[in-house]
């Protein structure tokens, strides 16, 4: 090699050369050593002067990041200053150092744990053996190993270099930890806490008129905001509030309705609480609902608008069990808590006898069910007996819902039965003499997310058996019970326990949170951007981080997507339903559209919803229906966000009220649809209590066969009944009652019959025997 060869390749080598002196186990390791005790004790500082001590990350989120294999600017610099490496001897040289505890041990102090330690090592081992050219601090530091003239401990400085290459977070944990550090979020908002508020508890069960008074300080004020947890609250507050002449704007994730023409914001408002300003000053503000604080998905938003709002007062409605909390947590805040406690104004008893037949069903009754297939085959039967009844549950329109409350609560309607599920425990007005829980036990989501069957707690089943004999129905005392008889002592059980107190409050990481996340770890995708924010929170005992699943779920969805950071977050928090496989496929489809700057009009929307829609011709159809319904309403939340990407709201609004009526027709006509989704499905001639056998006696069934689901009822013979009779009375076309007298008669007449016949026999043979 010639002197100014050698000369240039040195200088390019004067940066790394005080890196390789470091390296030596005796002083590099012992450096690294001090270094950690040293931060350990400020560490340590830090830690005692807080009130909780943050968690160690989960590690298993952090995703390693893949390196660039360019050629580097060294180029082959290392190999020339020493010589070609042999990749046998590197593989047995990594090997020993990954085998070495004080390796581990350090790591450890840096940071990488187990998990991380082998991640990164299996990174660096191919990093090393499948590089061409090797940085040249590097090839020469494993040059001097293999000759000899180095130890393997030297390796750590550039294993460790290496880590924070791939798993960036490592270099900056200390600002990813203050970034998600939710233990005060009180001082999230300053607004608020610049004023002094006073903050009043109206405490009570169901039908107690908590909520009437709180309506009504609200309705006296010169401004205020109304927060409830459903669109249905919101929009007969916006009402009840214009009708007194209080001109009162509507604000919903899909909707907003200015009283004024011209546009300009009224004094008041009613919303859903998710989408209450904590900005715009108030006189009064109404939360309602306040023990849904503690709900593992939507808890945040009452959190947030508890601690946020700007309001001289606060008006807090809701159940006794969380009043201790809301104080403690008022605490905080520096705000004392005013409690005004209600007792309900018109008793219900729980009776002594389940209903155990849909045969004694009596005007007035609702029957609650936790799955909508149940609601299918409850309603089928009930007007197989001749009777109307009612469908309301979660997933229908808001549209629905009020026309089928409104059936039911019309004295002049003949239909006189609701079933129902837990959707009538907030939000609509029901005449409701006895309700009827058809199970005790439904689908819940824990904090953790994850689905699991549970009987009813304390508080769900006093919600909804509240719904009974309420202060502005017909029926002034209210009835509970059961369908099944083994069911009742269970919900006597839980009525007569006391509610659990509310605890803990929700929290969610809002989009600022998230973009300083993306500012230190540009590489990660959203989900796991949320992931690694939840992992590293810090929540003092008052409060949890909500859970985030469905969140997560739309941010896998659209990863491959382009779009920025904010409008990407926007996206994954529109309020869908994820079991929805149309819904979707149209938030898929939105995304991509919006990610390529093309506006998503109304003509495009109707080509993929297939618009003009057909009226349902069984319940898949109606099914489909309320997607498309949802489907629309996807497309208008998103227009409230997005208006220049979605600019044909008032179509949408227009086609959808369309749609909710199309949606009417089928509900009212469900039984029809069920029948011609399946024609077999439980034939009520077998089920009802009092069912007929093959000889056509009465003979009484045990209670526990007329809910029974299947594709049709087998005879003694293992075979489906589908005889003309059966038929009749499971389309509805023929009572059971009617069904009796009709076999008396016809054995009347067939015994008639037959004398008639056997006289006939009798004088033919005579005359046989005359000739």
């Amino acid at each position: 090699m010639s002197v100014n060869r050698f000369v240039r390749l040195f200088s390019r080598l004067q940066r790394h050369i005080n890196t390789r002196t470091s390296c030596r186990v005796t002083s590099g390791c012992n450096l690294l050593l001090r270094q950690h005790q040293a931060s350990s004790v400020v560490c340590c500082r830090n830690v005692s002067s807080n009130s909780s001590k943050s968690n160690p990350p989960d590690t298993s989120l952090f995703v390693p990041v893949s390196l660039k294999t360019d050629t580097l600017d060294d180029g082959s610099v290392g190999a020339e200053l020493t010589q070609p490496l042999d990749k046998s001897e590197l593989l047995k040289m990594l090997n020993r150092f990954y085998k070495r505890k004080e390796m581990q041990k350090l790591a450890a102090d840096q940071g990488l744990d187990a998990c991380l330690f082998h991640q990164t090592f299996i990174s660096f081992r191919k990093y090393v053996l499948e590089m061409t050219s090797l940085p040249a601090d590097l090839h020469i530091i494993l040059n001097d190993i293999c000759c000899g003239a180095g130890h393997t401990d030297d390796i750590f400085p550039y294993f460790l270099r290496h880590a924070k290459q791939i798993f960036p977070m490592l270099d900056c944990m200390d600002d990813l930890r203050k970034i998600s550090d939710l233990r005060v979020p009180a001082n999230w908002y300053p607004e608020a806490r610049a004023i002094q508020r006073k903050v009043i508890f109206h405490a009570g069960p169901t039908n107690s008129g908590k909520t009437y008074h709180a309506i009504q300080r609200y309705l006296a004020a010169q401004s205020g905001v109304y927060c409830g947890p459903l669109k249905l609250l919101a929009h007969e507050i916006f009402e009840r509030s214009n009708s007194a002449s209080v001109p009162c704007d509507l604000v919903t994730g899909e909707e907003r309705t200015f009283v004024d023409p011209e546009g300009r914001a009224a004094g008041h408002v009613a919303c859903t609480i998710e989408m209450c300003s904590v900005s715009t000053p108030y006189e009064v503000a109404v939360i309602d609902e306040i023990q849904m604080i503690r709900d593992p998905s939507r808890g945040w938003a009452w959190t947030r608008a508890l601690l946020g709002l700007c309001a001289e007062e606060i008006h807090v409605c809701g159940e006794p069990a969380a009043v201790d909390f809301i104080r403690e947590l008022m605490y905080t805040t520096g705000e004392e808590v005013e409690v005004h406690n209600y007792e309900r104004l018109t008793p219900f008893s729980i009776l002594n006898h389940a209903v155990e037949s849909l045969d004694n069903l009596r005007p007035g009754d609702c029957i609650v069910c936790f799955s909508k297939n149940d609601i299918y085959s409850i309603s089928r039967q009930i007007e197989a007996r001749g009777l109307e009844c009612a469908v309301i549950y979660g997933s229908l329109p808001p549209g629905t819902k009020l026309s089928q409350a409104k059936k039911f609560n019309d004295p002049d309607d003949p239909c006189k039965i609701l079933v129902a599920t837990d959707a009538i425990g907030m939000g609509l007005n029901l005449s409701i003499k006895r309700i009827i829980f058809n199970s005790i036990v439904k689908p819940n989501v824990n904090e953790k997310g994850e689905k699991q069957m549970e009987t009813i707690s304390t508080s769900q089943a006093l919600q909804i058996a509240g719904r009974a004999g309420r202060f502005s129905s017909v029926f002034k005392e209210g009835e509970v019970t059961t369908m099944h008889r083994d069911d009742l002592p269970v919900l006597k059980e839980i009525l007569s326990r006391s509610v659990d107190p509310i605890k803990t409050a929700g929290l969610h990481p809002t989009a600022e949170q998230i973009e300083m996340f993306a500012y230190h770890l540009p590489d990660a995708t959203l989900s796991n951007l949320v992931d690694i924010f939840v992992s590293l929170s810090q929540v003092d005992g008052m409060y949890f981080v909500c859970n985030i699943d469905d969140f997560k779920f739309l941010a896998d969805m659209i990863q491959h997507i382009p779009l920025n950071l904010r409008s990407r977050y926007v996206f994954c928090t529109a309020p869908i339903n994820k079991k929805q496989p149309f819904v979707c496929t149209s938030f898929l489809k939105f995304a991509r559209q919006f990610s390529r700057d093309e506006p998503l009009t109304f003509n495009w929307v109707c080509r993929h919803i297939g618009w003009p829609v057909a009226a349902p011709k069984n319940i898949k159809d109606l099914v489909h229906l309320e997607a498309v319904h949802d489907v629309l309403d996807l497309y208008l939340w998103l227009s409230y966000r997005f208006m220049d990407m979605l600019p044909d709201t008032a179509s949408i609004r227009e086609i959808q009220r369309e749609l909710d009526d199309v949606i009417q027709t089928g509900v009212r006509n469900i039984t029809r649809l069920i029948r011609a989704t399946d024609p077999n499905i439980t034939d009520p001639l077998q089920t009802h209590g009092n069912s007929l056998d093959q000889a056509g006696n009465s003979r009484k069934d045990t209670g526990s066969t007329f809910l029974t689901k299947g594709k049709g009822q087998r005879g003694p013979e293992g075979r489906i009944d589908s005889s003309l009779a059966s038929r009749l009375v499971r389309d509805g076309l023929l009572t059971p009652d009617l069904l009796k007298q009709l076999q008396r008669e016809w054995s009347q007449s067939s015994s008639q019959s037959a004398l008639l016949s056997e006289q006939t026999n009798k004088n033919s043979k005579g005359k046989r025997k005359k000739k």
